[in-house]
């Protein structure tokens, strides 16, 4: 039966998504997704395009983590940065009060020069100033309207990258994500959000198309482990 609804998209509403989360089950949560986001290698992904970036200009870079949950991304690309030596500063965005909380006190308990704000992207005014837009597992959240709505925001922000990662929205994806959410968190939350994201999650061709119409044909697309989508673009 799943397998069918995966021939087409199936959103339905996620435990985290709600906005009357209990803040332990959320911290547990996003304690689980740290799990997950560390096997997925989701920041070296982003990050080798920021990367090449700021050694291009040689300049100070500020990137833009949308949609930061529990911090995961953006505190793993301030890492990078200090590793790297690279001009590089990170900053993060998020709605949830509770998950932006947790992720600035992981940022001072490592003495990372990270600030997360609130920031409702698609209702209040894009955030401006920055020379990377990245975000990760957040596309999957909406509609194809809304996507095309951010995509495009992320474009007339002025960034000079785009970076995303997404799922896709496959068969082995869906067998990934159910059984390695369960090996690697207890969080009944995550057990329930994990495969519901895979079915909300878009194809290839979808996403190629929905950046086609947010005015992004320039963007690159490249599958990555396991079974995501980084999508980039650079403008001219």
């Amino acid at each position: 039966m799943v397998t069918r609804w995966l021939k087409e998209r199936r959103r339905e509403p996620e435990w985290m998504d709600q906005p009357d989360l209990d803040p332990a089950l959320h911290h547990q949560a996003l304690a689980g997704l740290t799990r997950v986001n560390a096997i997925s290698g989701t920041t070296a992904t982003l990050w080798r395009p920021i990367e090449k970036l700021a050694q291009q200009t040689q300049k100070p870079t500020r990137v833009l983590d949308v949609a930061s949950g529990g911090g995961d991304v953006a505190i793993g690309l301030a890492q990078q940065a200090v590793k790297s030596g690279l001009p590089v500063s990170v900053d993060g965005c998020d709605m949830s009060p509770v998950a932006l909380k947790y992720a600035q006190a992981r940022a001072d308990g490592q003495d990372l020069k990270v600030n997360f704000f609130k920031a409702d992207v698609l209702a209040d005014p894009f955030p401006s100033g920055y020379d990377v837009i990245c975000c990760s597992l957040f596309l999957h959240h909406f509609d194809p309207p809304q996507v095309i709505q951010l995509l495009t925001a992320m474009r007339e922000s002025g960034a000079r990258l785009i970076v995303i990662s997404d799922l896709l929205r496959t068969r082995l994806g869906y067998v990934m994500c159910w059984a390695g959410i369960r090996m690697l968190t207890r969080s009944r939350m995550c057990h329930v959000d994990g495969p519901l994201s895979v079915q909300g999650a878009f194809t290839r061709s979808e996403l190629e198309e929905l950046a086609d119409r947010a005015g992004l044909q320039s963007m690159a697309f490249q599958n990555v482990w396991p079974q995501r989508l980084l999508m980039t673009w650079e403008r001219p």
